[in-house]
């Protein structure tokens, strides 16, 4: 059974999906997509007995924001007070995974579990490559120039493909995915809220995590979510670290059944 809603949040709607009827399990989409990344995860979650819920943040797809100060943080907690969660599974894929490990710190009693998947880390220097830092210097270059399509293909190229692999090496159907959910957030003009950081930031409080944490990441992914997955695994005891080989940044995208089997393993096993 499949659902869908909208949660009224200040400044703010989140437009939410759920679908299943097992644990639950949130899922926190990329800053380069919206919730609809985390489609050809589903319906293995659900055949795994999980009820997964989805929805877009605050300044994505469906969810409208005015230009406002918030917390990721207590928006996430809101959409487990509208569902009526007291303790949920949360896995996350870049900024998703960012908030959702700031969620983890700050409202530790409302996360059972913690899967980060090829994310960033609140607070932990995001170093760059050579390769990367031309990525991101064109993307800005469009972005100022009002390219939204260009800006989209070298977002492909950067968060999809992978910084040091073949240009393409993601295509069909995938890519095109990718490009219609990025375009609106390369819009100029897009208003998507003013997030308030946590303070202190996660990489200055991870020995307060007691929680089982699953940190995934491919291994062409950018070296900032590499070493964000490599900082959990030796901060926190009760992390795990998986390397995903011949795969990027956008795992749930480009690897939906690794991705559900992960995620179902992960809450089995903890």
């Amino acid at each position: 059974m499949r659902a869908t809603g909208e949660i009224e949040v200040p400044g703010a709607r989140l437009r939410y999906e759920t679908a299943g009827s097992g644990s639950p399990v949130l899922l926190l989409h990329a800053a380069v997509t919206d919730r609809r990344m985390w489609e050809p995860v589903v319906p293995a979650l659900v055949d795994a007995g999980l009820r997964p819920i989805w929805y877009d943040l605050r300044g994505f797809g469906e969810s409208p924001t005015e230009d406002v100060e918030f917390s990721p943080r207590a928006d996430l907690i809101a959409v487990l007070d509208a569902l009526d969660l007291s303790r949920v599974v949360v896995a996350g894929n870049s900024r998703g995974g960012l908030i959702a490990l700031d969620a983890a710190l700050e409202y530790p009693e409302r996360i059972l579990w913690l899967i980060h998947i090829g994310a960033f880390m609140s607070g932990l220097d995001r170093a760059t490559t050579p390769a990367e830092a031309v990525l991101f210097e064109a993307m800005q270059t469009a972005h100022r120039a009002g390219d939204a399509l260009a800006e989209a293909r070298i977002d492909a190229r950067l968060w999809l493909d992978g910084p040091t692999a073949a240009q393409g090496r993601v295509g069909g159907e995938v890519r095109e995915a990718f490009i219609s959910m990025d375009l609106p957030n390369c819009a100029s003009g897009r208003v998507e809220g003013r997030p308030v950081p946590l303070n202190p930031p996660a990489d200055e409080r991870l020995g307060e995590l007691r929680i089982p944490v699953l940190a995934v990441v491919g291994d062409w992914d950018l070296v900032a979510a590499q070493a964000a997955a490599e900082r959990l695994e030796s901060a926190v005891t009760r992390a795990h670290r998986v390397v995903v080989p011949g795969v990027g940044h956008l795992m749930p995208l480009e690897a939906p059944d690794v991705t559900a089997r992960l995620i179902a393993e992960f809450v089995t096993s903890a």
